[in-house]
């Protein structure tokens, strides 16, 4: 039976979706999985070159892209399900030829890979590039989805965005994780201009755009079908509350740090961990509770709200631009994190996946 399988991934639904299903896979035959991103060479194109010259930083930012971010948030799933796991990234402008050659140098005796992305040309997961790896390949693939052919219910879309930024939650509290980790064995502090763009993160997305949309349409939504989950929602309602303050505390923690490297981490770590393991703990009973309830209660009807707030961000408080800038903060953080911020051991979320 597979022993070691190659999930490519990009940053479609679709691909959120094929994550979920290889390592429900691993698991079942208690294989490794390794996650793979190929990325266009961005420094070959005009605009790389034009920015090379005249904005050095926007082509680092540039050349770096989302390829770490989207692998740690692939790890989250892999890590909450107790997959073994490895990731990795590179550079090609013929995916399929970078997935085959990933796949035998790190001799996968399967590829899972879904039939079609979402983003047209600019996905990873094409259908022309799972047919190519198909055609060259004597490693087996296994397609997952043929888009066309599945009827996509009206929670999907939603449920697959709640995943996805509960993932890139996840990753950036692993990160925080394993920064308080290292410090605490090197004796040295971890790089203040990341754990501040952390804070900002967290301040900016799952307090000002991330939760306000649970507590504004998902949790209305399933008080008007059911009552019965009511003690469950009055409890996360308040730990959004709850949230906001630990945040504030690890704001702050992270200040007199800076201005106090040799007596600060302590009162760091202890703020990082608390709020670590509270917002965990959160997602998780999100996760095992909420939304397998809104799957069985929800209408069709609540769906497309939902999905106008979490997609759309119809709402004048959850802009496309904020949604966007958020996207590439993720990125940046990932991107300025040590190399071993992806592929970091970390706990598992208390009762639940992503």
């Amino acid at each position: 039976m597979y022993r070691h399988i190659l999930v490519p991934i990009d940053d479609s639904l679709l691909s959120i979706e094929t994550v979920q299903k290889a390592v429900a896979l691993a698991k079942a035959l208690d294989a490794k999985v390794t996650f793979f991103h190929a990325q266009t060479n961005y420094g070959a194109s005009s605009v790389g070159a034009l920015e090379r010259v005249m904005a050095p930083t926007t082509f680092n930012e540039g050349v770096a892209g989302e390829a770490r971010a989207l692998l740690a948030k692939a790890e989250v799933v892999a890590r909450t399900a107790g997959v073994v796991h490895d990731a990795l990234a590179g550079t090609s402008d013929r995916p399929y030829e970078a997935i085959v050659d990933t796949a035998e140098a790190r001799r996968c005796d399967l590829i899972f890979m879904a039939s079609h992305g979402r983003r047209g040309i600019r996905a990873l997961v094409l259908g022309s590039q799972t047919q190519s790896v198909l055609h060259r390949t004597s490693i087996p693939v296994l397609v997952s989805t043929v888009e066309s052919n599945v009827v996509s219910a009206a929670c999907d879309a939603p449920l697959a965005i709640i995943r996805d930024e509960h993932r890139s939650m996840a990753a950036v509290v692993h990160g925080l994780e394993y920064l308080v980790r290292e410090a605490r064995a090197s004796g040295k502090a971890p790089s203040f201009p990341l754990l501040h763009a952390i804070v900002h993160y967290i301040r900016a997305f799952p307090e000002k755009l991330h939760h306000p949309k649970e507590d504004t349409y998902l949790f209305p939504r399933l008080r008007a079908r059911t009552r019965e989950y009511d003690a469950t929602l009055d409890a996360l309602e308040a730990q959004h509350v709850e949230g906001a303050k630990l945040v504030d505390a690890l704001a702050q923690s992270v200040m007199r740090y800076e201005s106090d490297p040799a007596g600060g981490f302590p009162a760091f770590a202890d703020a990082a961990t608390r709020f670590a393991t509270t917002q965990m703990e959160h997602m998780g009973l999100e996760s095992k509770v909420i939304i397998p309830a809104a799957r069985k209660h929800l209408t069709d009807e609540d769906w497309a709200l939902i999905a106008t707030a979490f997609a759309d961000h119809g709402d004048p408080r959850f802009t496309v631009d904020a949604d966007e800038e958020y996207r590439q903060l993720f990125a940046r953080i990932l991107n300025l994190a040590p190399g071993g911020v992806v592929g970091a051991v970390s706990r598992p979320p208390s009762g639940g996946g992503f």
